[in-house]
């Protein structure tokens, strides 16, 4: 196998056929996603084709700022996307930025240090990526396990608040639930790494010709890397959070 070079347009055009089973089981079973699987389909070719162009101009640059500017960039709209399962909590965006940045910023930090990565669009970019991606999810997570802790355990934040205890002591449990809650995804996925399923990563430097051995010290160090980027991020939204479901006389807001 040469890798994916060797893929031609019609190898493509025959595996649409995978997408038809899809809208073939959508049909049969009435389940109405025949028009949001054809749009989706639809708007991933024409991204990633426009992706790749992109990417094909970008990582022959060389320019720190602008690869700094890019990263930047990426972590703004997955911070907004996480902000959306929050929406609820005041100045969600805010911490969800901070939350993520601070998890991609220590994570590619001890990487480029340990010289496992070089800091050069090719190899950032993609690695960044990654762990923004995946620490966008584990906020959404969490502030989904947040909010409804919160709701579901009104009485016993309310009981303990009442007894003496401030705001931290009242929602430890929470915030830890929440955590953990957000983490557990990567937590299960490295339980199964090579058992269940062979990561994308592993399986495309595979494809495109690496030795076995040699994709799997890749892929350790992503795992390593999204274990630390999630933790760092679900912990410091979490902790940054909290507070919001109080109001300015320590009592729990009502929704």
């Amino acid at each position: 196998m040469n890798g994916a070079a060797d893929i031609s347009i019609y190898s493509i055009l025959f595996s649409l056929l995978l997408v038809l089973i899809a809208l073939a089981f959508s049909y049969s079973q009435k389940l109405d996603l025949e028009k949001d699987i054809v749009i989706s389909i639809g708007r991933a070719v024409i991204q990633l084709i426009i992706v790749g162009y992109l990417l094909n101009y970008i990582f022959g640059l060389k320019n720190i700022f602008f690869t700094t500017f890019l990263l930047i960039f990426m972590m703004i709209n997955a911070a907004y996307n996480a902000a959306k399962r929050g929406y609820k909590i005041k100045n969600v965006f805010f911490v969800s930025f901070v939350s993520i940045i601070l998890g991609t910023s220590i994570t590619l930090t001890i990487l480029v240090f340990c010289k496992v990565i070089k800091y050069e669009p090719y190899q950032v970019i993609p690695i960044g990526g990654m762990i923004i991606s995946n620490s966008m999810v584990s906020l959404g997570l969490s502030y989904k396990q947040m909010k409804l802790e919160f709701k579901n355990k009104k009485d016993e934040v309310e009981t303990k608040l009442s007894l003496g205890a401030d705001i931290y002591q009242s929602s430890m449990n929470i915030i830890k639930d929440s955590i953990k809650v957000g983490m557990m995804p990567t937590i299960d996925s490295a339980k199964t790494l090579g058992i269940v399923a062979l990561p994308g990563m592993m399986t495309g430097l595979i494809l495109a010709g690496t030795s076995p051995i040699s994709a799997v010290k890749y892929q350790i160090i992503v795992t390593f890397m999204m274990l630390s980027a999630t933790s760092i991020s679900s912990f410091t939204a979490c902790y940054l959070s909290y507070r919001n479901f109080f109001n300015d006389r320590k009592q729990l807001i009502q929704e």
